[in-house]
């Protein structure tokens, strides 16, 4: 076991994305060239969007050490320690935002198959990586864990889009797209569809295809010998917009996070437009304080039934609800964006909800704990 003051220190995710400039340039000037340097440039250059240079950082302080620590803000400590694969931020749980000025002190060690590993004193594991490419080298890495762990890597492969909704298509009142895995060469149109390249992350590469021609420019644009392709169910409400409400399972349990409403089927928050129409501010407000007496009702059954197939003791899933009222799954998975960052005099309604979502996650630890 290795002693926390041995452990390089860097600043959370969360953390930096509330700093200004001059905060975030006195993180790194001046500071000695050690692990905790690199990996907080690559902290840093993520949250800027510069990703090669992130990874270029993180690659270096990987080289010196696989493990870091995010202390506590308060004590004692419920010491958690995420297991991560190498990459960028889609490729692991961003834990660090479910833990932010909490009691939870996390380290985070990165597993490098064939690199030895010394193991923090810690309360409970959690499998942050999502990766597929990085399954088995988590799993062989977990065996005879001497404490709790939670996300093990064998239930996380059921999130993979062309295995989950096989485990899920049977579930009553809930519709979810037939997915499968294509290759370049032997691609066909199923029209209308959705491609993306394999194991692509937050809508990268993610087109609707309606016809040959519509395939054909697709394919001229990427270079990607695999791809993911569904079936399009169209959602689109009566009055014209696309609504995408993201919910976190914890212990089998759901909490609302966000109800994002855009004109394009693609629909993600931060392209949404939501903190410029007042409009889109009041119906996501009411949602979420309606989504215990309201939504929930209607679908609780089916997402109990999520919750048990897929086995995951934390994952996040991207949903809607179509026309006739059942429940649309996009993707679940352990790596979506669960987080408080968005400014409280924007959405002022947002926190009491994402304060039961931290508070439900500090007690699943509790509960492995003991």
């Amino acid at each position: 076991m290795q002693s926390p003051e041995d452990i390089p220190c860097i600043v959370s995710m969360p953390r930096l994305v509330r700093m200004s400039a001059e905060e975030i340039a006195g993180l790194i000037e001046g500071k000695p060239p050690d692990a905790g340097f690199f990996m907080n440039q690559y902290q840093i250059f993520s949250t800027m969007g510069n990703l090669s240079f992130a990874l270029a950082m993180q690659e270096k302080a990987l080289e010196l050490s696989t493990l870091y620590r995010i202390n506590a803000e308060k004590a004692p400590p419920i010491r958690l320690l995420a297991l991560m694969t190498p990459g960028d931020t889609s490729d692991n749980t961003p834990i660090e935002y479910l833990t932010e000025n909490s009691d939870i002190e996390l380290y985070l060690m990165y597993v490098l198959p064939g690199k030895p590993h010394v193991i923090p004193e810690h309360d409970v594991a959690i499998v942050a990586a999502g990766k597929r490419s990085s399954i088995d080298a988590m799993e062989k890495f977990l065996s005879n864990w001497p404490r709790p762990v939670l996300n093990h890597p064998q239930f996380i492969g059921r999130c993979a889009r062309e295995v989950l909704w096989k485990l899920l298509k049977d579930i009553p009142d809930l519709v979810i797209a037939p997915t499968t895995i294509e290759d370049r060469q032997s691609l066909t149109g199923n029209y209308p569809m959705t491609i993306r390249p394999l194991d692509s992350q937050a809508g990268h590469g993610l087109q609707r295809i309606d016809d040959a021609e519509g395939l054909k420019e697709y394919l001229a644009t990427t270079d990607a010998g695999f791809f993911h392709v569904s079936r399009f169910i169209d959602y689109k409400s009566r009055d014209g917009l696309y609504r995408k409400i993201r919910i976190v399972l914890i212990d089998g349990e759901p909490y609302v996070c966000h109800l994002a409403i855009s004109e394009d089927w693609i629909v993600h928050y931060g392209s949404s437009n939501m903190g410029e129409s007042a409009e889109k501010k009041i119906e996501e407000a009411d949602f979420m304080q309606r989504f215990e007496s309201e939504f929930l009702p209607r679908h609780r059954a089916a997402l109990s039934q999520i919750a048990e197939r897929i086995k995951l003791d934390y994952v996040v899933m991207d949903c809607a609800e179509t026309g006739d009222g059942r429940l649309l799954l996009f993707e679940a998975d352990n790596r979506g964006w669960v987080h408080a960052t968005d400014p409280v005099d924007l959405f002022p309604y947002k926190q009491e909800h994402m304060k039961k979502v931290f508070s439900a996650f500090r007690s699943m630890l509790i509960r492995a704990m003991r």
